[in-house]
């Protein structure tokens, strides 16, 4: 199925979906720019798209694959694709796999996650399978434990591993846990999160000749968003066109962005889905544009990802930067930001995790790294850092307000994680609600 004019899709969804007859109902008939829509409301859209009876679809479920967001709270979200709408969906995104170093004849392993209508795991196969050159497919899955997946790699000499970040990072530590590594693997291709240099330590310790890369930017509810761009900075994609349109909107006037190196959230319009129209959707990231070439764009993180500890707003990147500037000698391989509530407060637990050594001993005084600082020096370096940027967490403190941050130290496979995606659940709140 080829790409769509925008006129003819706003067209079509304003006169087949009622969702969007009611969203563009005081627009003019001829409406046909993107700046002439209003943004989707997402809790709207996914209150108005309940199975059976979505508001949102243009036609009857009659043929379709149903697939489950990420998404673990509020309305269940259920994304439907037609066999020609997915056909084009993973023959675009095998075709930026080319841009991600996939090469002919690369042994590519498949560790995403499969099952309860997710779908990335099935994506990632079906893309290889579309992609424009030759390549051996090992659909393993996130779910296999590292005591079989390790074997797998190791007799199918896998050169291409993809995942999630979490994932990758959990088959590192059992590998560097053992004191081996895996010599064949020469790309780690990632998606669903973002991938810190914390993490990029741990995976070069149990992958040391492979480079790790965007696998590229696509979600199951926004399709497809950006191709990877070859280059020093994973986070730097171009859109897929002619089949999406992105856009980087204001954050405070909702106008587009044009110029680059302003940061605003992620808008994008799908210009192949028919079923279920995807028109100036937010796909729940910020980026900027870079001005590198055209279309291209870095992501900065997911739009709202924090928490509020009292009166505190705080960002996991507020807690990942304060981390960097403290780890000097590199111990921190993750994190996850935990809050909870006893005596009446609120309270901040920043849970780092560490690299085990050889046969999984805690690194205790700096796991034989001279320049790293023991964890109780390194735990208050960070504690001062992430004050430092946030002054309104100690102010609460002394006012009584909140628990003073504390760091728990665990490995990364304690780390906690979405059970059914796989990835890291980067805030835990674990305060009573009753």
């Amino acid at each position: 199925m080829s790409a769509q004019q925008l006129s003819d899709l706003i067209r079509f969804a304003r006169n087949n979906s009622p969702y969007y007859r009611d969203l563009y109902a005081s627009l003019p008939p001829d409406a046909d720019r993107l700046t002439d829509l209003p943004v989707v409301d997402q809790e709207a859209f996914w209150a108005a798209n309940t199975f059976p009876g979505s508001r949102v679809l243009t036609g009857p479920l009659s043929e379709a694959t149903v697939y489950k967001t990420g998404g673990t709270t509020g309305y269940p979200k259920f994304s439907v694709y037609t066999r020609e709408e997915w056909r084009t969906f993973v023959t675009s995104f095998g075709e930026g796999l080319l841009d991600a170093g996939l090469r002919s004849g690369h042994r590519v392993a498949d560790l995403f996650y499969a099952g309860e209508l997710y779908a990335s795991f099935l994506f990632v196969l079906d893309s290889l399978a579309h992609a424009p050159v030759d390549n051996v497919r090992l659909p393993i899955g996130g779910g296999a434990p590292p005591e079989s997946t390790v074997p797998t790699l190791r007799d199918l000499s896998a050169q291409v591993v993809t995942g999630t970040p979490t994932t990758l990072c959990r088959l590192a530590e059992h590998l560097a846990s053992g004191g081996g590594g895996l010599d064949s693997v020469e790309l780690l291709l990632f998606g669903g999160e973002a991938l810190f240099e914390d993490q990029r330590r741990l995976l070069a310790r149990a992958f040391p000749r492979a480079e790790a890369r965007s696998i590229g930017y696509a979600s199951v509810d926004a399709g497809l968003l950006g191709r990877p761009v070859p280059g020093p900075d994973a986070r730097v994609h171009r859109a897929f066109t002619p089949y999406s349109v992105v856009e980087i909107l204001d954050d405070t006037t909702g106008e587009p962005v044009t110029e680059p190196g302003r940061p605003g959230r992620v808008v994008v319009t799908s210009l192949f889905r028919r079923l279920m129209p995807i028109i100036r959707y937010p796909a729940g990231d910020r980026a900027e544009w870079t001005g590198t070439g055209p279309g291209h764009f870095r992501i900065l993180g997911r739009a709202e990802e924090g928490v509020r500890v009292g009166p505190v707003s705080l960002y996991t990147q507020d807690a990942q930067d304060a981390v960097t500037a403290a780890d000097t000698g590199g111990l921190v391989v993750g994190m996850q930001l935990v809050v909870r509530r006893w005596e009446g407060r609120d309270g901040l637990v920043l849970r780092l995790a560490t690299a085990p050594g050889p046969g999984g001993e805690p690194p205790a005084a700096g796991a034989g790294r001279t320049d790293a600082p023991p964890l109780d020096v390194l735990a208050k370096a960070v504690t001062a850092e992430l004050e430092a940027v946030r002054p309104l967490y100690p102010e609460s403190v002394r006012a009584g307000f909140v628990h003073p941050l504390s760091v728990e130290w665990v490995r990364h496979r304690e780390l906690a994680v979405n059970p059914r995606s796989g990835k890291l659940v980067r805030v835990l709140d674990e305060r009573p609600t009753a």
